[in-house]
């Protein structure tokens, strides 16, 4: 079975750490950060890629990443962005913290990504805030927010409008990593949620490219 994402192996315990749960999935695969431009990417549907990568290389291999999007396909990226290589992207801006509740996590709208996911569940881990996103990315032209922190600074948003495909664009950890946390929280959906969302929206991209 060919599989429908592929991830950019960033090489680091950290990163290796996040994905563990990923690995089992039959529908992922995995690659070397730096094959990235020699790997033929035209049979998956979604790149993904995470905040533990060698930026100043994906900044190299922009083309094969817009390319990539340019054929109607999506990119989730969660990680704080330093360099430009991401279309429509600009660099994190941290969040200057002043009390609790700036680490806050809202939802902007009921996506089916978080879907039945709580807010708190988002916020807090183990009782500690700041985990899910210390900042935000400014956005992209006509981009949808999904989530934002407590003084409505985006976290979370799908740009549809800076490529011909889908750009999921998170500030925190890798969103495909809750399949491994099992922490009995509402944030466990999210994974499979994401999976399903990305899948439905891939369909809507190649129909849209054929009707055109």
């Amino acid at each position: 079975m060919t599989a429908d994402f592929i991830i950019l192996d960033a090489g680091t315990i950290f990163a290796r750490n996040r994905s563990q749960g990923v690995a089992d999935q039959k529908d992922f695969n995995f690659i070397d950060i730096y094959s990235l431009g020699k790997v033929d990417l035209t049979p998956y549907k979604c790149l993904v890629i995470t905040g533990f990568s060698d930026q100043d290389f994906l900044y190299k291999e922009r083309h094969a990443i817009r390319e990539f999007l340019d054929r109607g396909k999506v990119v989730v990226f969660c990680g704080n962005l330093v360099t430009n290589w991401l279309p429509g992207g600009k660099p994190f801006i941290a969040k200057d913290i002043k009390r609790f509740s700036d680490y806050r996590v809202r939802k902007v709208i009921d996506h089916p990504i978080f879907r039945g996911v709580e807010e708190d569940d988002m916020t807090l881990k183990k009782g500690v805030a700041g985990f899910f996103a210390r900042g935000h990315h400014p956005l992209p032209k006509d981009a949808e927010v999904l989530l934002m922190l407590n003084e409505g600074e985006p976290i979370t948003y799908i740009d549809r409008n800076s490529t011909a495909g889908t750009i999921l664009a998170h500030v925190g950890f890798d969103l495909f990593g809750y399949m491994q946390t099992d922490e009995k929280k509402t944030t466990d959906r999210i994974s499979a949620q994401l999976r399903s969302w990305v899948l439905e929206e891939c369909a809507a991209l190649q129909e849209g490219m054929v009707k055109a």
